[in-house]
Parts: structure tokens; C-alpha cells; sequence
């Protein structure tokens, strides 16, 4: 054996590349039905800082389907019904979860590393389900022209891991994207992200609120006892703008556009307490070749806007587990099934990310102009239409097109 071999060689029937909430969906799904199924996450546990950490309507409303909803309310978590505006002063409600026909009727707002390790106890149940950590994939086995698994670094030596299908859950820097020779089309954006925390005290807004003012906006979740905060930048402007104007010009303008938490502002004490958010719109333009299929963010990486991104990955893997389950225990899966994944959820993707972009637009037209806002016309009219605040919610809750179990 050379010593670029593979030390271990192993075999399964589904190979999926990334312990996210796609992947670790789509493993508990398929091995659920019975498909034998390996997951390969990079990391040693899944107790890191995530930025997504909103859990939708949609999805919970898929774990009642697996009988799971219950058990996972338990956990702790906060709760989002109501999605406000501070636009130019005046206060708009944008969406109202509270009439979904869910059985959870709000955003459970839950660390990552909770949801993860929740949905990663499930599948545990299941003796075809095989979670290995620390896992790092490098590339993908490729033999006549057919994907065959993945190759993956670990701390005891390179592995290869054969599959009638691997998928690609690895994010928006995949591997497997690169690997496949996957073309991917970028959307401009003209958005960065600061993400950080602030405070929170008695009195403060329960519910997700955003401010709009001044040529800047900043967006508030609650976390319990502290905020998690997002203050909207134009692209490319942290290291040549932001930074050098130093964190007092950044804290002064966080207190104009959001009043509320002005007396919090010197909390932000060092830069390394603000943290970067490149945002991207993109998407695949086939989603698949023979033996691999990428879903999630590998497929269309999402703006934070509406936080949907990581339940529109879900989506993803409810509808590859549904279509590919039966095939996957026959072991025989098609191209032609494959791009039946991609048929079936590019629709609810182009939606999506055609709002994003509309948001973006407005933003990128508006940031960095020092002055007050007037809140627009047309955000004035459609907020007092009747049923506005209902189709809203259903928009950022459940989606374009929400899958499900059964």
C-alpha cells in the first residue's frame, strides 16, 4: 500500500457529505425507509457558532410527521410569531405566523448545535444509520464517468467511501461541487452581513424586528438573554469603509438606527466581536450527475434574508428521501430520478432567492445614505391590505412549495 492509499475501505448504499440540516435529514429519511446510509461531517461535534439557527414552521411541522415535534419542543428554544419593521420610524407588521395551518404556528429559534444533535439521536435508532465525525472530504471517487462515493481525511488515516449515490449536503463552498465540475451561477449581491451580539433586557421586542433608517439597517432576534444581530452593509464596504472609520462611527450609527438598544452599543468592545457574513445568491445549473446529487446550499446557496435557507434545504432532502428512498433500498437510481429532485424543488428555490433579490435591490439602493427614511408608498398600502400579513407568513414559514413526510 502507498502512502497516499486509503487505509480503510468501506461501502453503503447512500454516501451523504455533510452533517448539516439537509444531510442529517436526509440520512434519518432514507434510513428510516431502510436505505443503509453513511453521513460524513468534518467536524469533531457539531457545537460551533452557526448563524442559522431559525427553525420554521415548515419544519416543524415535519417533525410532527415523524411523530418527533413533542419531544423536540422540549429542548430549549424561543419563539417567533410576528415579524416587525421600525421603517423611518414607523412601526409595520410584516408577517403573522399565528393562522398557519401548522401545528406549531411560530419560528422555533434554537442553536444549531441542539437541532443537530436532536435530528443525529433519531437516526441513531436506526442500525443502517452511520454518522461519522471528523470525517473530512476531499474529493469524490469517480470511475467510467459515474460518482462512487467519496474520498475523506480523518485523524487515523484517509478513507474511501464507495455508494450506489452520494449526495453533496457541504454547504456553499462544497467540495463536491468542484469535484463533480458542477457550473455554478452567481447572482450579484449587493449585501454583506456584520453579524453580532447585544443584550437583552426585560421589556425588550419578543418578536423579530428590523430597523430601516439613516442609510442603515439592522435586524434583532431574540435569543433569551441576548440578541443576535445583523447589521446590513454594502458589499465589499467592512475593510474598506466600515473598519476604518473605527468602532465608534459603528456603534454610534447601530444607536441612530436602532434606538432601543443605543445604551448597549459599548458592549461591542473589539472588532472580533463582529463577524463577517459574505452573502451569495447562487444556484447549480444541473444538480446532479450520474451517482451524486447536491441539495441545500450546495445547490443554491440562500441570502439570509427571511432566515429560510436552512429549511429550504430541508425541503430538499424531504423530497430526495421521498423520490429516491424506494430506488436507493432497490439499489438501482437513475439519472432521470435524480433530475427529478432538482424539477421538483428548483421552482420553490428560483422563488425564493427572486424575492431575496427584490429586498436586496432595495437595500443596495438605499445603505450608505445618510438620511431619514420615508417609509415607501407601497410598504405603507400593502400593509393595511387584508390578508397581507397571512400571505407573508406563509411565504417566510412554509414556502413556495413545503414538502412532506407522508
Amino acid at each position: 500500500m502507498s502512502d497516499t492509499a486509503p487505509n480503510t475501505a468501506n461501502k453503503t448504499t447512500c454516501c451523504i457529505v455533510g452533517g448539516g440540516p439537509a444531510g442529517m435529514v436526509l440520512g434519518l429519511l432514507l434510513a428510516r425507509a431502510g436505505v443503509r446510509v453513511t453521513v460524513l461531517e468534518k467536524h469533531k461535534d457539531f457545537f460551533r457558532d452557526f448563524r442559522g439557527d431559525t427553525i420554521h414552521p415548515a419544519t416543524l411541522e415535519l417533525l410532527h410527521e415523524l411523530g418527533l415535534l413533542e419531544e423536540f419542543l422540549q429542548l430549549p428554544h424561543q419563539k417567533i410569531d410576528h415579524f416587525s419593521g421600525v421603517i423611518g420610524g414607523q412601526l409595520f407588521t410584516i408577517a403573522d405566523t399565528t393562522h398557519l395551518p401548522t401545528q406549531a404556528k411560530f419560528v422555533a429559534l434554537m442553536p444549531q448545535w441542539d437541532f443537530l444533535n436532536f435530528l443525529a439521536k433519531q437516526g441513531a435508532k436506526y442500525p443502517n444509520f452511520d454518522l461519522r465525525m471528523e470525517h473530512n472530504v476531499t474529493g469524490l471517487i469517480e470511475e467510467n464517468g459515474r460518482v462512487v462515493g467519496a474520498r475523506a481525511e480523518t485523524p487515523n488515516g484517509p478513507v474511501e467511501i464507495r455508494a450506489t449515490l452520494t449526495v453533496g449536503c457541504d454547504g456553499r463552498h462544497a467540495i463536491t461541487v468542484p469535484s463533480a465540475h458542477l457550473q455554478v451561477i452567481e447572482k450579484g449581491v449587493p449585501i454583506d452581513v456584520l453579524w453580532l451580539r447585544l443584550s437583552r433586557r426585560q421589556g425588550d421586542p419578543e418578536n423579530a424586528l428590523g430597523y430601516i433608517n439613516f442609510g442603515s439597517m439592522m435586524v434583532l432576534i431574540n435569543r433569551g438573554d441576548y440578541f443576535q444581530c445583523a447589521y446590513i452593509i454594502r458589499k465589499g464596504t467592512f475593510e474598506t469603509t466600515v473598519q476604518p472609520a473605527g468602532l465608534d462611527a459603528f456603534r454610534a450609527s447601530i444607536a441612530r438606527v436602532a434606538p432601543p438598544i443605543a445604551g448597549r452599543v459599548q458592549e461591542i468592545a473589539s472588532w472580533d466581536q463582529v463577524k463577517l457574513l459574505t452573502v451569495q445568491i447562487n444556484h447549480l445549473e444541473r444538480w446532479h450527475r450520474p451517482g451524486l446529487l447536491c441539495i441545500g446550499d450546495a445547490a443554491h446557496a440562500m441570502s439570509p434574508v427571511g432566515g429560510v435557507g436552512i429549511n429550504l434545504a430541508i425541503q430538499d432532502a424531504v423530497a430526495a428521501a421521498r423520490i429516491l428512498g424506494g430506488p436507493l433500498a432497490w439499489g438501482n437510481v437513475t439519472e432521470e430520478m435524480l433530475a427529478a429532485v432538482q424539477q421538483r424543488r428548483e421552482f420553490p428555490t428560483r422563488v425564493t432567492q427572486g424575492v431575496q433579490a427584490r429586498v436586496h435591490g432595495f437595500l443596495g439602493g438605499y445603505l450608505g445614505k445618510d438620511e431619514p427614511l420615508t417609509p415607501p408608498l407601497a410598504l405603507r398600502i400593502v400593509t393595511k391590505i387584508p390578508g397581507f400579513q397571512r400571505f407573508m407568513a406563509r411565504l417566510i414559514g412554509l414556502g413556495a412549495r413545503p414538502e412532506h413526510i407522508i
